[in-house]
């Protein structure tokens, strides 16, 4: 089967699905690869480093997405993308379907086998999302440091303060991979830190991580109002597999905080996680936007500002199935990789995973292989 590996378009979305040494392992394998020229300029690889790793270099998108079976990008298809969908074809990529139906009725219209990497499941892990979450987990709290300073808009608030002066106080909602990572940063920048959560082994887990160093609660509307109204910086990073995110941060708690504070809303590309973010995803050209004189961080795509990083570590994670779908075909990767069905969102014009189809009014049915 032939793979094909588009230039993003999402805004200022640097990262390329594959790197010359995972296109060279599906060279090797014996499948074609076809990369959109300059696909890999934002993470700093050239069009020769793919040719020489045996790759096509095509000058156009069209060619790219028309040549291929496979298509194996970053971030999910934007609108001007759409044209070139069609029955048959297999998109492996971030779909975050529970909050953009649109995508979904085009994926679902035009019969394509779409599979998400934030929903493909292997021993109850995600590990197709993890090295993202991780990422975006530590640059939320560069971000969210950045917006306290008084030139962006904020308190004017040094993280982690200095000798006399207290430090900034961080609350983060989940304690999963995004939270975790946060509270490292966090904690190693000296910030007074809160993790909320309903996992009590998750918040056992960061207590014994970061003994004395941080508070724990367990995540409910009285202790989430209570801690984020008194924040300085939340971090937000509430996630249910395949799900719309819920709204835990409400607009009357957002209201008790204090002028200049910051919200980062790590949740953003399943919907949003607060009443105020929800349906409302900014960009790393607009990154922010002000309500109630709190800063709102809502960037869909956090780990693109650092795609360097970011590439090698989503390439490193994805590219087993994407060889294994080259190699076999849809039904022989799954037979070989059984966990990769947990991604299929759409085929054949239906909706295989129920996650979605729970939150978006689709029935759910069996996939077909």
């Amino acid at each position: 089967m032939i793979i094909g590996i588009p230039k993003e378009l999402k805004d200022q979305e640097s990262r390329v699905a594959a790197v010359p040494g995972a296109v060279a392992d599906l060279v090797k394998n014996g499948i074609e690869v076809l990369v959109e020229a300059g696909a890999g300029v934002g993470s700093g690889i050239s069009d020769s480093d793919y040719k020489e790793a045996g790759a096509k270099v095509l000058d156009s998108a069209a060619d790219v997405w028309e040549k291929s079976d496979i298509i194996y990008k970053v971030k999910e298809p934007l609108k001007d993308e759409y044209k070139y969908l069609r029955e048959g074809l297999i998109i492996y990529c971030y779909l975050h379907l529970a909050g953009n139906e649109e995508l979904l009725d085009e994926l679902l219209k035009k019969k394509v086998t779409a599979i998400g990497f934030e929903t493909v499941i292997k021993d109850g892990k995600l590990p197709l999302l993890r090295p993202m979450s991780e990422i975006a987990g530590r640059m939320a709290v560069q971000e969210g440091a950045r917006y306290l300073t008084k030139p962006e808009g904020g308190r004017g608030i040094l993280l982690q303060g200095v000798p006399g002066v207290r430090p900034a106080n961080v609350v983060i909602v989940g304690a999963g991979t995004v939270g975790t990572a946060a509270t490292r940063i966090a904690v190693g920048m000296g910030a007074r830190v809160t993790v909320l959560d309903v996992n009590i082994d998750a918040l056992t887990s960061l207590h014994n991580i970061f003994p004395d160093k941080i508070e724990t609660l367990y995540s409910n509307p009285l202790n989430i109002d209570e801690a984020v109204s008194g924040a300085d910086l939340v971090i937000s990073t509430v996630l249910i597999p395949g799900r719309r995110a819920p709204q835990l941060v409400k607009v009357d708690t957002v209201k008790k905080m204090k002028e200049g504070s910051v919200v980062v809303d790590v949740a953003i590309d399943q919907g949003g996680s607060t009443d105020i973010t929800k349906d409302h995803a900014t960009s790393h050209t607009h990154p922010v936007f002000k309500e109630y004189g709190v800063t709102f961080y809502a960037v869909g795509n956090i780990p693109g500002a650092v795609a360097m990083t970011s590439t090698y570590a989503l390439s490193n994670a994805t590219t087993v199935y994407a060889k294994a779908l080259g190699k076999y075909g849809f039904k022989g990767a799954i037979e070989k990789f059984p966990e990769l069905a947990t991604g299929i969102n759409t085929h054949k014009g239906e909706v295989t995973i129920e996650s979605v189809a729970k939150d978006t009014g689709h029935e759910c049915k069996a996939l077909e292989i």
